[in-house]
């Protein structure tokens, strides 16, 4: 019994949603997303509230009832609030640009400076003097996605901690080699 698939989800009335042939929509005030819903899951619609059942007890179905139950209910709060994720960028003269609404220049430390661009649905905010980078969008996936791609172009460092990391993310800092040399000579 799965207890995640097994939960309804509201909406209100400024969300649709609709299911035919194993594809779901959902549209709201920020965007329209669609998803393919995998064989043995069925969606029921009603007013204000999706019920996500599926038709047998197979292990493969039930594995997939609790994964698509959280997959739409991601898709109706992104299209009625967003997803948001935030990047500090730590270092030297590190720090990121906007050169043009799908493209970043960050400087990380490289001799050139490395062009990222972001996919159509996602959209960057630049705040701190190039320091902190919030990336937005409505698909909660993409948007953990492309911000994973941007950190790992310069991973923070354990001695230092320069480089990209979340905001909300710990970097425990190692101690250097002159740390455990004090005590001999």
């Amino acid at each position: 019994m799965s207890r995640i698939g097994n939960k309804e989800i509201t909406f209100t009335e400024d969300i649709k949603v609709t299911f035919n042939n194993n594809l779901v929509k959902v549209s709201g005030p920020k965007g329209e997303l669609e998803r393919i819903i995998p064989e043995g899951i069925k969606v029921d619609i009603g007013s204000g509230v999706i019920n996500i059942k599926r038709n047998n007890d197979e292990k493969k179905i039930k594995a997939f009832h609790g994964l698509v139950r959280s997959l739409i209910n991601n898709m109706v709060v992104g299209v009625k609030d967003g997803f948001q994720k935030s990047l500090d960028i730590r270092g030297t003269g590190y720090k990121c640009d906007i050169k043009s609404k799908t493209e970043l220049v960050l400087n990380l430390g490289y001799s050139n400076p490395v062009n990222f661009t972001l996919p159509e649905s996602i959209q960057a905010e630049v705040e701190n003097k190039g320091t902190i980078l919030k990336i937005s969008g409505i698909d909660k996936e993409l948007v953990g996605e492309t911000s994973a791609k941007i950190r790992k172009l310069r991973k923070p460092e354990r001695y230092k901690g320069k480089g990209i990391r979340y905001v909300d993310e710990v970097v425990k800092l190692k101690a250097g080699k002159s740390a455990g040399a004090k005590g001999a000579a």
